[in-house]
């Protein structure tokens, strides 16, 4: 661990760029210096692997972006459950986790990989866990949750200690079982990303308004 602290100071974070333009859509990362590689990136932050440290995912903050002493406390809170990484190191802007491996069911449904109804009860059970341990499950959609060997687990838990409700992860479940349910019994094909991107950005587009 302590040799995987010293990687993250000493080359990722001299050398990796990571830049919060617009505070609604993903970072941007550029400049990541071999052989660290981009699991993904989220409004607040991007998450790093290094080959060797294939079991670790390395999470940091994008600069003036806010949440990291919040997230740490969420891990403190949530413990060891098998839906959920752990949280092994804290640093002043950045996380080191269990890396999670699976595949997104955005990535999911983009490639043609089934997304299995004990996956969706998997996400239900974690989520009950969470409100159990005192906390409120926000932010859950389809590029943070992920499915692995059928089964369900969550990736983001940044926003869990917001108090205000979240319906997206309901929303997910009508969509799944009314339209992709129906149709993956009989089929399952790539979704183009293009298609996938009209509709997150028309459902945040209808969240938005829906506040206003």
């Amino acid at each position: 661990m302590e040799k995987l602290r010293e990687l993250i100071t000493d080359d990722l974070m001299l050398k990796a760029i990571i830049e919060s333009i617009d505070p609604q859509e993903p970072v941007k990362v550029s400049n990541v210096p071999f052989p660290w590689s981009v699991l993904g990136c989220g409004n607040y932050a991007a998450v790093f692997c290094h080959p060797d440290y294939e079991d670790y995912a390395v999470k940091i903050y994008a600069p003036g972006r806010p949440g990291l002493e919040e997230e740490a406390e969420v891990y403190k809170l949530l413990g060891h459950h098998p839906a959920y990484a752990r949280c092994y190191y804290i640093g002043s802007t950045f996380l080191i986790l269990d890396r999670l491996h699976g595949v997104t069911f955005y990535d999911s449904m983009k490639q043609g990989i089934l997304i299995t109804e004990q996956a969706i009860r998997d996400i239900d059970y974690a989520l009950d866990y969470a409100r159990s341990r005192g906390l409120q499950p926000h932010d859950v959609h389809a590029k943070n949750v992920m499915i692995r060997d059928g089964r369900g687990l969550i990736v983001d838990v940044s926003d869990f200690l917001k108090q205000e409700d979240c319906s997206m992860w309901e929303d997910y479940k009508k969509a799944y079982y009314r339209l992709y349910r129906p149709i993956a019994s009989r089929w399952i094909f790539p979704v183009p990303r293009t298609i996938l991107e009209i509709v997150r950005k028309a459902y945040k587009w209808r969240k938005r308004n829906n506040r206003r």
